[in-house]
């Protein structure tokens, strides 16, 4: 278990949007279509060229403002539903940032169901768990989680889940303080501004795991246990799944570098502990060091 069983988590605020089944292909999202998507989307950045080939410009009829995740009353609903979970990290990810970044704004949370518009371009699984900066909100479709377990082999467990969160959450901070902006994209390769961004988001999202126990609900109750070894090694196991280097070795048998978008395994896996281990004071490190230094 993740959650403590007794907190209260009825508090978050996320919504579920979407309707019917929408996936790369009339068979499902293949291979291709995932190492394509993770490779891009997920835990991605550059959502400008990303989406205009994988969805819509952001135009498309979602006509409610979503609705309330049921069933999502406590940290055992969280425990054992995984649009709960998802939607109840909000709260331990919202508690953290306010006590670190000055003023700051939490981003909505959607739950996707199927599919659904955003500024970004269409939201879906066949798209992945992505920030939209226009619309200050993060995107998931839990199904994705499988999608990791059936095409890559990831144990993609409660902990590795709420790493993705938490990396997600970590872009919406460096849009609201101007990271993004000082280090916009330009290109590919290993000693890219995108490499270093998502390198800094791992370490944000490594940051608030190592602390997130100390976030309490209204009758002060931590959200949140602390993690075993064994979830560290799966969230560690997501890390080096949406490696770079990975990625290309299963789709083509070769590694090509100078396309990096996301960083290496290996890195991905450094920095995801380094913040972990020393805090969020150690995760601005990716955007200064020199590029033979990543």
């Amino acid at each position: 278990m993740t959650f403590n069983p007794e907190a209260d988590v009825s508090g978050n605020t996320a919504r579920r949007k979407g309707r019917g089944a929408v996936v790369a292909g009339a068979g499902g999202v293949g291979l291709l279509g995932i190492i394509a998507l993770i490779a891009g989307p997920l835990l991605g950045i550059d959502l400008s060229g990303l989406l205009g080939g994988t969805g819509g410009g952001g135009t498309g009829s979602e006509p409610s403002e979503g609705s309330v995740i049921e069933n999502c009353e406590t940290g055992q609903d969280a425990n054992e539903n995984v649009d709960c979970r998802v939607a109840s990290s909000q709260l331990a990810l919202d508690g953290y940032w306010e006590d670190h970044v000055e003023n700051y704004r939490p981003p909505q949370l959607i739950i996707v169901d199927g599919a659904t518009a955003s500024s970004c371009g269409t939201a879906s699984n066949a798209v992945g768990p992505f920030y939209c900066p226009p619309d200050e909100t993060v995107y998931i479709d839990p199904t994705f989680f499988q999608l990791m377990q059936q095409q890559f082999g990831a144990s993609a467990g409660n902990l590795a889940q709420l790493y993705i969160v938490g990396h997600e959450w970590g872009h919406h901070i460096q849009y609201i303080t101007g990271d993004m902006e000082r280090y916009p994209n330009n290109g590919t390769g290993p000693d890219s501004n995108g490499v270093r961004i998502e390198l800094q988001a791992d370490c944000y999202a490594g940051a608030w795991i190592g602390q997130m126990e100390e976030e309490k609900d209204k009758n002060g109750v931590p959200y949140l246990q602390p993690s075993t070894e064994a979830e560290r090694q799966d969230a560690l196991n997501a890390a080096f799944t949406v490696g770079d280097d990975n990625i290309q070795e299963q789709s083509s048998g070769t590694v090509n570098p100078e396309s990096f978008t996301h960083g290496s395994s290996d890195q991905r896996q450094f920095w995801f502990a380094n913040g972990y281990q020393n805090g969020l004071d150690s995760c601005a490190d990716p955007l200064t060091i020199p590029g033979d230094q990543l």
